[in-house]
């Protein structure tokens, strides 16, 4: 019997957070290879904020995904069927394979998974394209040194999770910024941040000036809007700013406005500077030895939020990413179950 596949397409262009009638659940025969293709079936499903970005119209780093499209996103799964020279049935595989249990590939773009080295979970987070972000962010665009400041934005989710803790690695005093108290507490408690700052108590600034007496030295943004404004104020003189995400203006019903306190950049001789992990590509193999070895030797700590709904809980999950429901790294595990 046919295997069938099941997966989510973009109806419509959101407006805010999307809703459920921008999707459309599509089910249909899973597809077979042709002569170069292998077909996977996927296991895992990286959700991260930069979807959201995806789904607009309008000129960005990649393509939107287009009406009709499957939902773009990358994953894990196992080939289950190969007329590829290279991939055989059994290989775990990551690829941009889309929002879907069934996806076809050539070979473009896909890495293979070694399980031995971590769980698969892991190696869509900290061994994943999060790790190498948080790595080659704060690494090369933020060029920490020791004894300096660093201020992470979304540090309790995936990306900023990481990145405090190679600043603590670094010999940096790391400071995270998150919501709520039981993120704080994780942040200093679990990953060993030198301060916390719960953005929902208020008077940012304050906590700010506390936490970081002399001055930001590098800052790791995740979220952009007032939390960016705040910290610009904080600056010290040579800071780098490292624009990773801005995740509070993803949904955002208006044009974003930009730094008001942009003029620090001048005063405190400070430069702010966009990176995508994409530029690293030559080096991934660089970034996973070194995230793993301090993974293994226990000075990096991984957390995975795995939600077991299965596929069709999709667009419900999804929105935890903007509600601050998670911590640390966001997956979808798939099962068999349908709508």
């Amino acid at each position: 019997m046919t295997a069938m596949n099941t997966q989510w397409r973009l109806a419509a262009r959101p407006v805010g957070l999307p809703k459920p009638s921008d999707w459309e659940y599509v089910e249909e025969p899973a597809p077979e290879p042709s002569d170069g293709q292998f077909t996977v079936q996927l296991e895992y499903l990286s959700l991260d904020p930069a979807m959201r970005g995806w789904m607009n119209e309008g000129r960005s780093y990649v393509p939107p995904v287009g009406i009709g499209e499957v939902m773009r996103a990358g994953g894990i799964g196992r080939i289950v069927d190969s007329r590829h020279a290279d991939y055989g049935v059994g290989e775990r595989v990551f690829g941009v394979f889309g929002v879907q249990r069934f996806a076809i590939s050539d070979g473009a773009g896909v890495m293979r998974v070694d399980t031995t080295l971590a769980p698969a979970p892991v190696q869509l987070g900290v061994l994943g394209m999060t790790g190498l972000t948080a790595y080659f962010g704060l690494l090369d665009i933020g060029r920490p040194e020791p004894g300096q400041t660093v201020v992470v934005s979304g540090a309790a989710g995936a990306v900023g999770s990481v990145a405090g803790q190679i600043a603590r690695i670094k010999g940096c005093r790391a400071v995270g910024i998150a919501g709520g108290p039981e993120k704080c507490e994780w942040l200093t408690q679990e990953l060993g941040f030198d301060a916390a700052i719960d953005y929902k108590r208020g008077d940012l600034r304050a906590q700010l000036r506390e936490c970081a007496p002399d001055g930001v030295d590098v800052y790791f943004d995740n979220v952009g809007g007032e939390i960016l404004d705040e910290v610009l104020r904080r600056l010290a003189r040579g800071a780098r700013v490292v624009i990773c995400g801005a995740i509070s203006q993803y949904n955002a019903e208006q044009p974003p406005k930009g730094p008001a306190n942009y003029m620090q950049l001048l005063v405190m001789r400070a430069s702010m500077t966009g990176f995508l992990v994409f530029d690293f590509a030559k080096r991934y193999p660089e970034g996973v030895a070194q995230l793993a070895k301090w993974l293994q030797s226990g000075e990096l700590r991984s957390r995975e939020d795995v939600v077991s709904d299965g596929l069709d809980k999709f667009p419900e999950v999804f929105l935890m990413l903007f509600r601050g429901e998670n911590t640390g790294k966001l997956i979808l595990q798939l099962t068999e179950d349908g709508p």
